[in-house]
């Protein structure tokens, strides 16, 4: 064959193969909001403009589903969070030495202090005393916002763990403070104690026996604390936090956030690697619930609550890590200053625990919407520290991160 013939053959064929081009399709889009964690944004986001358009359809449907996605599939992402701490505090773990692990509470420490003290400036100033015992609103910080926002700018760091200990622990301060609002009602303390005694039981045994599978951890074992929480008045979602130091665990290096078996099937494959996408949907269903606010309730509040999140909480959480620092505590290692600016702007996202406790504090009327809208408006937090990520060169947005998969691009 001539090479005019090959040229012509060629050009007639080439275009054949162009036209075979995949296109991006549902479960690709699926697969890049679950990479990208934009789940719980999303559902967030669709909360806002459904209940701002359709407002009566939404707070029903929010209403039906508020327990089965409160109480039953946010079960899954605490006992990814409660999974996340336990193995950093693990021998190896980032946090594994105790002045280490005192460093973020702390620093949780510090931030509502920051939080509280600018909330109460702010309200004094503008002569607004009512507003007085709301401040353990700015004690809250989304963990799910938080974490998920870390987390794709770190990827697996002890600014991750650093981040999720300084979250609980600030909501635990949280949870003290607004303790005499709630009225406890009947409570069976021998009941909750024989199932919470036979699930704890069951995770032992499982783990005795070097069950891998994580289902009989999560739905026996899980199944009996969710009942036994439920029954004495404590959350549900909280159920797989005694089960989670029973789970399979394997250390990691700081690398390996995602990492599978050994080959062999020998090596347990980890919780959040298995499960993330169960967790992605019920962070999805969580925003679509929880997030619906009326957006015309804003006022003192509103501003008392953003700026002492944003900057209250921020400036406070570096004072605190400073002043252990100066005490002779220690950092995590590979966390430094930069990593903690964005640790402590991401911290400033109260948003949902926020509004937990702004319901708990408030009844129904003008100061409730205030605050509401001004716990929504913190989540602008996250975008603050992934602007700061990208100013401080920090994780994805680091030179050496950029340079790594350029090589492996080239390998390729």
């Amino acid at each position: 064959m001539t090479t005019h013939a090959m040229h012509l053959r060629t050009s007639h064929t080439a275009p054949r193969h162009v036209s075979r081009v995949r296109r991006p399709g549902w479960n690709s889009i699926v697969r890049f909001a679950t990479d990208h964690c934009l789940m719980l944004p999303a559902g967030a986001v669709l909360a806002l403009v459904w209940a701002n358009v359709w407002s009566e359809s939404y707070f029903r449907m929010a209403a039906a589903l508020a327990f089965p996605v409160n109480e039953i599939a946010m079960v899954l992402f605490f006992g990814l969070i409660a999974q996340e701490i336990f193995e950093e505090v693990m021998p190896g773990g980032a946090l594994h030495q105790w002045r280490r692990w005192v460093v973020p509470i702390v620093a949780a420490a510090g931030g509502v202090a920051g939080a509280a003290l600018v909330y109460g400036a702010f309200v004094s100033w503008q002569l607004e005393p009512m507003l007085h015992d709301g401040w353990p609103v700015v004690a809250g910080i989304d963990i799910a916002f938080a974490y998920f926002i870390v987390k794709s700018i770190c990827r697996r760091h002890a600014a991750v763990s650093f981040l999720l200990l300084l979250a609980v622990a600030s909501n635990v301060f949280g949870i003290l403070a607004i303790a005499p609002q709630f009225v406890v009602g009947d409570r069976r303390a021998g009941g909750a104690a024989a199932l919470m005694a036979a699930a704890i039981g069951l995770a032992a045994v499982l783990r005795r026996f070097r069950v891998h599978a994580f289902w009989p951890y999560l739905f026996g074992a899980g199944g009996l604390s969710w009942l036994a929480l439920y029954v004495e008045g404590f959350h549900p979602g909280l159920a797989l936090v005694p089960i989670v130091p029973f789970l399979p665990h394997a250390r990691r290096r700081l690398g390996d956030f995602l990492a599978d078996t050994d080959g062999k099937g020998d090596s347990p494959r980890h919780f959040e690697h298995i499960w993330n996408a169960h967790v992605q949907v019920s962070l999805l269903l969580f925003g679509l619930v929880n997030a619906g606010v009326i957006l015309d309730g804003y006022g003192n509040g509103t501003w008392a609550t953003v700026l002492a999140s944003l900057g209250g909480r921020t400036i406070g959480i570096l004072a605190g890590v400073a002043a252990v620092v100066a005490l002779g505590l220690r950092l995590p290692a590979h966390l430094r200053w930069r990593e903690l600016t964005v640790v402590a702007l991401a911290a400033s996202s109260g948003f949902t625990f926020s509004l937990f406790f702004a319901t708990a504090i408030f009844p129904a009327g003008p100061l409730l919407a205030e605050l509401k809208l001004g716990a929504l408006l913190t989540g602008t937090g996250v975008l603050v520290a992934l602007g700061a990520a990208r100013l401080l060169h920090v994780g994805r947005f680091s030179p050496q991160a950029h340079g790594h998969v350029h090589v492996e691009h080239l390998g390729a």
